[in-house]
């Protein structure tokens, strides 16, 4: 966690590697580190949020491809926060967690990615159903969503980072 005093001062490589916990997109991060200092969290968020509006779409994909599967998150020491936000649907029953890896998968087979979903408060019966209902979109609108899901996480994210409420 970091105070809005250390980032500003802190090292451009320090600030790059914690913003990339975040999102895994270091051109985000670079240009986010780089905009220093901000003067409060707010100013910090609005640029985080603008940077994120930005992005690509192979930047998007790298940002989207650092996150786990729902109910596979990565090793607390790969990523700091994912098992906490998917910790609802970890608590699962098994029957529930072996539809989330089955809608992950086919999620997977029809769009080339994983399933994305800021899961933080959603129990594994509310991702299941979004995963369900998010099949059935065509290549653009799931694109959208996902990228709306991932904007939501990158917030969330930076909030965690800077122990900020959440947004």
């Amino acid at each position: 966690m970091w105070t809005l005093g250390a980032f500003n001062t802190a090292g451009t490589g320090d600030a790059v590697a914690a913003l990339t916990a975040c999102c895994a997109s270091r051109a985000w991060a670079a240009k986010l580190a780089s905009g220093r200092p901000y003067a409060t969290f707010a100013a910090l968020r609005a640029a985080a949020l603008a940077g994120f509006d930005e992005l690509d779409d192979a930047e998007l994909a790298v940002a989207h491809a650092a996150h786990a599967p729902i109910g596979r998150p990565k090793p607390a020491g790969e990523d700091q926060w994912s098992r906490g936000e998917q910790s609802r649907a970890l608590a699962a029953d098994e029957a529930v967690r072996a539809r989330l890896a089955e809608a992950n998968a086919a999620y997977e087979r029809r769009f080339g990615q994983v399933f994305l979903i800021c899961a933080t408060g959603l129990t594994g019966e509310q991702i299941l159903a979004e995963a369900k209902r998010r099949l059935g979109n065509d290549n653009a609108t799931e694109h959208r969503e996902a990228t709306a899901e991932l904007r939501r996480i990158v917030d969330l994210r930076l909030a965690k980072l800077f122990k900020e409420a959440r947004p």
